[in-house]
């Protein structure tokens, strides 16, 4: 007996590759939409996948034909994809966007895009409610057009169900941000210290599993609304550390905290830092959804850390994740020579 249809786009990316499996072994008839058409090992053989260009209008609406009673968007961006979307509401049930934690203001207004600007980091409530702000809709950056696609969706009401996930710093295998290389590859290299600015940070994680389960049940409890996505715990960043060296077999590395800022070479920066603590408030979606995390951050590292060490095997890490060297350049992500001169005027050694 199946649930009824539905339909994936972006299929082939981190997300959907979890989210399909999950649809499917929940009952789901699944159409498996990327650029490319490819399947994943893990997902049950009546999974059909397609190779559709979500730009091309025609092509997408083609994928939907006559109707699905649930549609997937992982990929959605801005409020041109919100318009494709509604356009072809009358052939969706319901569906599940995927947005992000990025869309929040603080009480200046100040968000995720003004980290490196005069105004400094965003100060959230400890934890954040998805009745917090958002920064403005526009086509500024990632955050506006977030929000751009959020409201445009919302506002169609009944016209079309839409449960917006904002995800937080999204974890696990096929990521191409795979935070977890930043201590990883230190472990590899032989690096005994961990510098971390700001004395430490915490920025919450879901990993993609979790992600994947708040799709099912969304899937399965249509409505228009929006839901905070985050693992059990947020832990800190020097808690990352430890949980990775003991994945890897490793001594524990010695934590050295900066005050302050991270250095302008990268010194004590890492894919997590930020002076204030970010940790989504997750009562909403275990209270419309009745959501229940399938793993946790430690449990899940382990498949994490064997998928990093062997993608970048004999090869250079920027090579493998260029989205990630592109925000992360090498210089300073693994600037061990201005680590190594920092941490030698304090008697200590990389």
């Amino acid at each position: 007996m199946t649930s009824g249809s539905a339909v994936v786009i972006g299929a082939s990316g981190q997300i959907g590759r979890a989210a399909v499996r999950a649809l499917a072994r929940d009952g789901w008839e699944v159409r498996a939409a990327s650029r490319r058409g490819g399947r994943d090992d893990s997902w049950p053989e009546d999974v059909r996948a397609v190779a559709v260009d979500r730009e091309d209008d025609a092509a997408l609406a083609a994928l939907i034909g006559e109707g699905c009673d649930v549609l997937l968007d992982c990929v959605a961006y801005g409020a041109a994809h919100a318009q494709q979307l509604t356009a072809l509401a009358d052939r969706i049930g319901s569906a599940v966007v995927i947005s992000s934690g990025a869309v929040y203001a603080d009480g200046r207004g100040r968000s995720f895009a003004t980290m490196g600007e005069p105004d400094g980091a965003p100060a959230y409530p400890v934890p954040l409610p998805e009745s917090q702000p958002t920064v403005p809709p526009g086509d500024e950056n990632y955050s506006t057009r977030k929000v751009a696609l959020e409201q445009a969706l919302l506002a169609q009401g009944d016209r079309l169900p839409v449960t917006l996930l904002r995800a937080g710093a999204i974890h696990g295998p096929y990521s191409p941000l795979p935070r977890e290389l930043y201590f990883v590859k230190r472990v590899l290299d032989g690096r005994r210290v961990r510098v971390l600015a700001y004395g430490g940070s915490r920025f919450h994680p879901v990993h993609v599993d979790n992600l994947a389960e708040l799709v099912r049940l969304a899937a399965r409890r249509p409505g228009s609304r929006v839901l905070n996505t985050g693992d059990p715990q947020a832990p800190t960043v020097a808690g990352i550390s430890a949980a990775v060296d003991a994945v890897m077999g490793a001594p524990r590395s010695e934590i050295v905290a900066m005050d302050g800022a991270p250095l302008s070479s990268g010194v004590g920066d890492t894919p997590w830092s930020g002076p204030h603590p970010i940790v989504y408030d997750m009562a909403a979606a275990e209270r419309e959804l009745g959501y229940h995390a399938v793993t946790t951050y430690e449990e899940s590292l382990p498949e994490t850390v064997q998928w990093l060490t062997d993608r970048i095997k004999g090869r250079d890490w920027w090579e493998v994740f260029p989205v990630m060297a592109g925000i992360y350049p090498d210089e300073k992500l693994f600037g061990y020579a201005a680590e190594d001169r920092w941490l030698a005027g304090r008697g200590r050694q990389g």
